[in-house]
């Protein structure tokens, strides 16, 4: 069974799940807002609204701001 990978920068940390559905409701699984955060699948970046799949290599990457 292929499992999804998923690197969240905020933590430096690689998770493995087992994922198929859109951006946004990983996002929700996982208890991130949609809002601060840039979605990665298979170097390319995505909107929440996009579909994943168990084979995508996914980063969730933190957004920094400044004034």
């Amino acid at each position: 069974m292929i499992i999804m990978e998923i690197f969240i920068e905020k933590t430096n940390k690689r998770i493995k799940k087992n994922f198929s559905g859109i951006a946004k409701d990983l996002l929700k699984i996982l208890k991130m807002n949609s809002e601060s955060v840039l979605i990665v699948r298979n170097d390319e970046l995505i909107t929440e609204e996009e579909q994943l799949k168990n084979t995508d290599d996914v980063k969730i990457l933190s957004v920094i701001s400044g004034g």
